[in-house]
C-alpha cells in the first residue's frame, strides 16, 4: 500500500472537538448501540491552521457516511464557544443543516480528543488502513488551536487502534495482510473513550 504522503517519519496528529446534547444523547446512543447514530465534530491538523474542519459522521450498523465542511479558523473558534450562527454565512447546504441541528438539538461543546495517526492507502477502492496510537482528552478546555491543552491519556499508551476503511468491498490482498493480525475486533469511538473518563472521573 501506499504511505500517505502526510505520514512523514512518525505519521501526523489529529485533534478533534466533539459536540453532544445537552443530555450527552449521542454519547449514550453509542453506548447502546442504537442502529442509526452520528456524531459532530470539528477537526484540525495543527493548532497553528487558519481553518478547520466541522463534520459529522452519521453511522447505520457497520456503514458510516461523513460529510464535512472547511471552516475559516475565527468561525471554528466561534462553534467552540457554543454560537453557531457563522454557519448562516456559508453558502453549503450542509452549513445549513448544521445549524439547525446543532441549535434545535442543543449541541454544546463536550471533549477534545488528540491522537498520532500513520495511514496507509490502496487507490483502487479508496482503501484506508490507519493505526492510531497516544490518544489523549480533556474536558476542561474547548479550545481547538491552543498549543498548551492539558490532556490526559484514554488509551493504553502500548495499543493502537487499526481501522480500515473502504468503499463496498476490501481487495483481497489487503484481507491476507490483516487476517493474521493478533487483534480484537471492536467498535472503537474516540469519542466514547474521552467521555468515559470524564464520567468515571465524576463519580
Amino acid at each position: 500500500m501506499l504511505s500517505d504522503p502526510h505520514n512523514g517519519t512518525h505519521g501526523y496528529t489529529i485533534r478533534s472537538l466533539y459536540f453532544d446534547t445537552v443530555y450527552d444523547r449521542d454519547y449514550f446512543e453509542k453506548q447502546a448501540g442504537v442502529e442509526l447514530r452520528r456524531k459532530i465534530r470539528l477537526r484540525c491538523y495543527d493548532p497553528k491552521a487558519d481553518y478547520a474542519m466541522l463534520e459529522i459522521k452519521q453511522k447505520q450498523g457497520a456503514n458510516q457516511l461523513k460529510r464535512s465542511l472547511k471552516l475559516k479558523r475565527e468561525d471554528a473558534v466561534r462553534l467552540t464557544l457554543g454560537d453557531y450562527s457563522p454557519l448562516l454565512s456559508y453558502s453549503e447546504p450542509f452549513a445549513a443543516e448544521c445549524y439547525a441541528l446543532m441549535n434545535t438539538k442543543c449541541y454544546l461543546p463536550k471533549t477534545i480528543v488528540e491522537y498520532n495517526r500513520k495511514a496507509y492507502i490502496a487507490k483502487e477502492n479508496k482503501i484506508r488502513v490507519t493505526f492510531d496510537n497516544h490518544i489523549v482528552s480533556t474536558e476542561s478546555c474547548f479550545d481547538l488551536f491552543s498549543e498548551n491543552l492539558n490532556m490526559n491519556p484514554v488509551l493504553d499508551p502500548y495499543n493502537v487502534v487499526l481501522e480500515v476503511k473502504f468503499n463496498g468491498f476490501l481487495l483481497e490482498y489487503i484481507k491476507r495482510m490483516i487476517n493474521p493480525v493478533n487483534r480484537s475486533e471492536l467498535s472503537v469511538s474516540k469519542y466514547v473513550l474521552a467521555r468515559q473518563n470524564g464520567y468515571q472521573t465524576r463519580l
